[in-house]
């Protein structure tokens, strides 16, 4: 089973890691490893997450996961998406953006560094609209109640969310300026990049997931109609409308998978700048890393982990929340990775330890049951 699941990643590992020897030598080898656990570390909650939206597609589109999507993942995300920000920021052609992350590395760094602030505002609006559309929600399982419990009552105030988030932005936004301003006024202009790119980050939210959302809600309906009318479905063929129907439900939170992802690598991707500005490196350590997120999502999905666990899924999100959080304070102070890393592992461990608790107690309370029917049985019966 781990084999069969994680045995690409396998594959991609030794491959990745032979050719950064035969690029740039056992150095090269040291950089793509370091880069590679880099991006494990920073991206074990996106599994938990992938893996809640994962379990309700079918096998096929959880291939297309593990292919499709680790191209747009590895080369889109790891690799294409600096040479655009450099691009877009720098306004040059991409051949151009290409020809400096070669042959100027370190102005090409720079550029990215200086377009941080839209990155940032566009992955913590989408990441904390994660969040909170999770935290709003009421749930018949609950972990931290004292929390969660009124949370769940405030969510019923309809587009609380997108409210709580504009404010959020607005705060973020105003902050970035007042300390622009305080060194010098040198990157004013950068509030209404950080507020145009919030906005976009928040549109983006809720229309793929809005997408997403409206045709799952048609496929239950659709399966709801034809478990009904079973044989009056197969003479009039729905049941051809029904395929149709998951492909889009299934493309649709395909899509809104990806840009989850795409909203996790930011920090991995700025991060990386620590280590090396090679772009190469880059592409092949995150790559990797890459891969592994996502065997690990579909290893979740495959052993029912998140049924077992079941406080798994909100631990993951409440790391989503804290990445949000450290994404737009990084707008205007720097934040080490290594923070950034291990507040997701330690939200994440704290929540598998609490649903470990759980299922011990209700092991034992099933056990005391059973025991006490036991007691109840008249003896020589």
């Amino acid at each position: 089973m781990v084999l069969k699941t994680f045995g690409w990643s396998f594959a991609i590992t030794v491959l990745g890691l032979i050719a950064a020897v035969f690029y740039d030598g056992w150095t090269a080898f040291g950089v793509v490893a370091i880069l590679a656990i880099l991006e494990i570390s920073l991206s074990f909650d996106n599994a938990v997450v992938n893996a809640g939206i994962l379990k309700k597609m079918s096998a096929f589109w959880q291939k297309i996961f593990l292919t499709v999507g680790v191209l747009i993942a590895v080369f889109g995300m790891r690799l294409v998406f600096p040479v655009v920000i450099v691009a877009i920021s720098a306004k040059m052609g991409p051949i151009e953006a290409v020809d400096l992350a070669f042959n100027q590395p370190g102005r090409y760094q720079q550029l990215v560094t200086d377009a941080h602030p839209s990155i940032a505002a566009f992955g913590g609006m989408f990441l904390l609209m994660i969040f909170l559309d999770f935290i709003f929600e009421d749930r018949d399982i609950q972990w931290l109640r004292w929390i969660e419990r009124p949370l769940a009552k405030l969510g019923k105030v309809d587009m609380l969310s997108v409210c709580i988030a504009l404010i959020v932005l607005l705060v973020s936004s105003m902050t970035f300026a007042i300390h622009a301003h305080q060194h010098g006024g040198v990157h004013v202009d950068k509030q209404s990049t950080v507020l145009i790119s919030g906005v976009a980050g928040l549109i983006t939210y809720l229309v793929v997931g809005g997408l997403s959302g409206f045709f799952e809600n048609r496929l239950e309906e659709e399966e709801e109609r034809e478990h009904e009318e079973e044989e009056k479905a197969a003479r009039e063929g729905k049941q051809k409308s029904a395929v149709v129907l998951a492909g889009q439900a299934a493309f649709f939170m395909f899509l809104y998978l990806e840009v989850l992802d795409a909203s996790f690598s930011f920090d991995g991707v700025i991060g990386a700048f620590a280590i090396t500005n090679d772009i190469v490196l880059m592409a092949l350590g995150l790559g990797i890393g890459a891969m592994y997120v996502r065997s690990l999502t579909v290893y979740l999905v495959r052993q029912g982990t998140l049924d077992d666990y079941v406080y798994l899924e909100h631990g993951a999100h409440y790391a989503i929340g804290a990445l949000a959080v450290i994404l737009l304070v990084t707008i205007r102070y720097e934040i080490n990775e290594v923070i950034t890393g291990l507040v997701g592992v330690v939200l994440i461990a704290w929540s598998f330890w609490s649903s470990v608790r759980r299922n011990k107690r209700i092991a034992a309370e099933e056990g005391n049951t059973g025991d006490t029917d036991k007691a109840e049985v008249p003896s020589g019966v």
